[in-house]
């Protein structure tokens, strides 16, 4: 109450009796609270409790604690374990307000400078998805002459993604895991080693010899050498994402396929979904060397390879989405 008195002239102040009140209070406020004033000792939860579990958890962890003290405290103590000050009692009103000032200024300050400092990180996040997407596009309109095919092989990974996710599949909880919206941005990426392949092989209008085959799948590999050169993928979720899809797309579940002939669930999870993806818009849009299929008869060919090219819970998936992938094909 005496704190309360002190404060209430340039601050909106709560007030907890204890601490089991006062982690309710902030575990259901709206918004956080700038500081917190801890006393030490407190019924039901001491103020060392409460502070021990604040700093575990993750949205309260930032919010700054001064530690009211009396005189048998160790202030040294409550400092080492995070306290940013302390205040004494008896209480010194001008005192009192001038530490309270002091850390608010401090939150105020730390809080506009994150703020900086998340809006220039995603400003440059997305000039790069930006540059990346526009090198994809190259590369396919260098291909296929359409670089639509990232934008809808993007699109069927999305909508895989959702269905496995919102259906509780066996994989939800790993898409979850694997951030789903990062596996969609990393298959812009998926052909980004066909840019070392020679037009005369690229661009062949029919079916490739087994040497010029063998030039092709060297694609995969050197998707793989390009996006290490991007960065470090074992500290960037999208980068290794980028690199299991690049590297695996053309893996068959059976182990048949290739550049490492894995089989089943050692294909990552991104790399069996963009590979169900390629397959279907291969299928279904025409190129220079095929026409284009069906969509029915794309669907039914896929069906054909459940267990053998592809994984058998993303196969019944994409049956299940197909008027979702059909819809995507022709509007895209």
């Amino acid at each position: 109450m005496i704190l309360e008195e002190i404060l209430k002239d340039e601050y909106r102040v709560a007030i907890a009796n204890n601490g089991k009140e006062a982690l309710e209070y902030l575990r259901g406020a709206g918004e956080m609270p700038k500081i917190i004033l801890l006393d030490v000792m407190m019924p039901e939860m001491t103020g060392r409790e409460l502070f021990d579990i604040l700093k575990a958890e993750e949205s309260l962890r930032r919010i700054p604690v001064i530690f009211i003290t009396a005189e048998n405290d160790s202030e040294d103590e409550l400092l080492a374990a995070g306290a940013v000050d302390f205040i004494n009692k008896p209480f010194v009103p001008r005192r009192v307000k001038l530490r309270v000032r002091n850390q608010v200024a401090l939150k105020n300050y730390s809080d506009n400078l994150e703020q900086m400092v998340a809006e220039k990180t995603a400003e440059a996040t997305a000039t790069l998805d930006n540059a990346l997407q526009g090198l994809a596009n190259v590369i396919e309109h260098r291909d296929i002459e359409s670089g639509e095919h990232v934008k809808r092989t993007q699109l069927y990974v999305q909508a895989l993604c959702n269905y496995l996710i919102g259906a509780t599949s066996v994989y939800a909880g790993e898409l979850r895991r694997l951030d789903a919206p990062t596996i969609v941005k990393a298959m812009a990426l998926h052909d980004v080693g066909k840019i070392a392949i020679p037009d005369r092989i690229l661009l062949k209008p029919g079916r490739l010899d087994d040497e010029e085959f063998a030039v092709m799948k060297t694609h995969t590999l050197r998707g793989k050498e390009i996006i290490g050169e991007l960065g470090d993928v074992n500290s960037s979720l999208y980068l290794r994402h980028c690199e299991d899809i690049c590297y695996g797309h053309h893996e068959r579940y059976d182990g048949k396929g290739y550049p490492q002939g894995l089989r089943g669930g050692d294909i990552p999870l991104s790399a069996r979904i963009a590979s169900l993806a390629d397959v279907y818009d291969a299928l279904v849009c025409a190129r220079v060397y095929k026409a284009a299929l069906p969509y029915r008869d794309a669907i039914s060919i896929i069906q054909e390879g459940r267990g053998a090219q592809f994984d058998p819970v993303l196969t019944d998936a994409v049956v299940t989405l197909q008027d979702e992938f059909e819809d995507i094909a022709r509007r895209h």
